[in-house]
């Protein structure tokens, strides 16, 4: 066969044994120095640059993304078929590359609340201790529309977080405590200028010892109420919309003002990646998050079954011994968790990603920790937990995005990036949600959802840095008021999902 004008391919890392193709190739397709591919291969995928034998490594962002299960030759597809993950990674090399950001200046446009933190939306919120009490907060929610809503101009809205837990749990269990941590988070956070909890009454999560072990009593801006107590559910609802009314008239008097970006935290998300995610939309946001980190902020990378296999790369940036071993206790954690479950942490990447051209929880890991930069890991702490240190935090949550996302926000994030490469649909009331496309063709098909275009980085018109800069401001931009794709179409109030694991009982 002779072979054709090469169509673009792209070399990640000097040290690579694959090329990525970056539109789809044909056999007889001539790349890299005269390489000839082998057969089809869809855009996103791998091209083998050598030969690899059985064993040995393939090497993707100049890592290994896993080993060959049989002859590869030259030119051809490596993917599912030929390729495996290679396991955990080395573990050893703590704290050997530590670099610091340079220091910026910014600020943005935010709420400063009484407890002197920082909000970027001015929401009323209806929460729920039980999922027995949903109906009614769903109810009382909804009962301020938009028309309503135009008494109190100040207000971003009144919105209805339910969940589907809070009894026939254990009274002193995991989940128990992932619950309560994230109810806490969520009433505190000061995105929210006023919170009603609703609860029936008889549920294991009662409200009282809920507010008592969280310091929840004290928060003047909080409101409760029992269902059982109240006479039902029409009474109840009645209540709960006067309860809400005086929050709203509370929230309307918040105006916002100049404030440092060291008040801002952002949750990092990645959702249906693609082969071009890891090398356009992550790393990008890894600059955005760096620059953050630089002005003094705070940043959180979670999803820990989404960086097995790359945890090298954030150990050797463990700011302090005691960090780098609670990381790896919960990845052990995870390791666990998954075997006394019949799985293994191998089970991930999802059919979306494969489809997409990733092959191995390797090759996903590696993208996803590039959403967190070069910055110091300075702390590790547990779902939900506050994120209180300036600089990178790693979060325990699972690989969820909607789960993680609900941590990363009861932990105190005011805002949410998200990179996808397939097009993920989110949202995550209260914190806006800035999304970037990792390709330009998926920014072109899904306009409604995607805010930031990151593909110019595979065709040259902006580099990793401009692209991370532009992200920066659009974050910046975003805290100050500007709405995301996602609020405007109003998503967000569905993707609030408490990780509660432990058995129901």
């Amino acid at each position: 066969m002779v072979a054709t004008l090469a169509p673009a391919v792209l070399r990640a890392h000097a040290d690579d044994s694959v090329l990525i193709a970056l539109s789809p190739l044909s056999a007889g397709d001539r790349v890299e120095d005269g390489l000839v591919v082998r057969g089809a291969i869809p855009a996103g995928h791998k091209v083998s640059r050598r030969a690899h034998a059985a064993g040995d490594a393939v090497v993707k962002f100049g890592q290994p993304i896993g080993r060959a299960t049989a002859l590869i030759s030259p030119g051809e597809h490596i993917h599912t078929h030929n390729l495996c993950s290679t396991g955990t990674a080395d573990r050893s090399h703590m704290g050997t590359r530590l670099t610091d950001p340079p220091a910026r200046i910014a600020s943005f446009a935010g709420y400063v609340r009484e407890s002197g933190a920082v909000g970027t939306r001015n929401f009323v919120a209806v929460l729920t201790s039980v999922n027995c009490s949903a109906t009614v907060a769903r109810r009382i929610a909804a009962h301020f529309d938009a028309e309503r809503l135009a008494e109190w101009p100040g207000v971003d809205g009144v919105v209805g977080f339910t969940h589907a837990s809070g009894c026939g749990m254990a009274k002193g269990g995991e989940g128990l405590a992932n619950l309560r941590r994230t109810l806490a988070g969520y009433a505190r956070h000061p995105n929210f200028g006023g919170v009603l909890l609703v609860g029936l009454g008889c549920e294991v999560n009662q409200i009282d010892p809920l507010l008592a072990e969280t310091g929840l009593a004290a928060c003047d801006r909080l409101r409760t109420l029992g269902v059982q107590e109240a006479g039902g559910t029409r009474a109840a609802v009645d209540a709960g919309i006067a309860a809400v009314e005086e929050l709203l008239g509370i929230a309307n008097t918040a105006r916002r003002s100049e404030v440092s970006a060291t008040h801002l935290t952002l949750g990092l998300q990645c959702g249906g990646s693609d082969g071009y995610s890891g090398l356009t939309a992550n790393p990008a946001l890894g600059v955005a998050a760096d620059l953050l980190v630089g002005a003094g902020g705070r940043v959180i990378l979670s999803e820990t079954p989404e960086i097995y296999g790359a945890e090298n790369l954030l150990l050797e940036r463990a700011a302090s011994p005691d960090v780098a071993a609670a990381l790896i206790e919960r990845l052990e954690w995870w390791e666990s968790y998954a075997a006394r479950n019949g799985a293994d942490l191998d089970n991930n990447p999802s059919p979306g990603n494969i489809a997409g051209g990733i092959t191995t929880i390797l090759e996903k890991s590696l993208g996803a920790v590039a959403k967190s930069g070069t910055s110091p890991l300075v702390d590790v702490v547990d779902y939900g937990s506050p994120v209180t240190r300036p600089g990178l935090t790693f979060m325990d949550t699972p690989g969820y995005d909607p789960c993680s996302a609900t941590g990363q926000i009861a932990g105190g994030a005011n805002l949410v990036a998200f990179t996808t490469g397939r097009g993920s649909v989110f949202g995550s009331k209260p914190a806006p949600t800035l999304k970037l496309a990792s390709t330009s063709d998926l920014a072109r098909r899904m306009p409604e959802d995607i805010d930031v275009d990151c593909g110019g980085v595979i065709d040259g018109s902006a580099s990793i840095e401009e692209t991370g800069e532009r992200i920066f401001a659009r974050l910046l931009a975003l805290a100050s008021g500007e709405k995301s794709k996602s609020e405007i179409a109003d998503m967000g109030e569905e993707e609030f999902v408490p990780w509660v694991p432990g058995a129901a009982l």
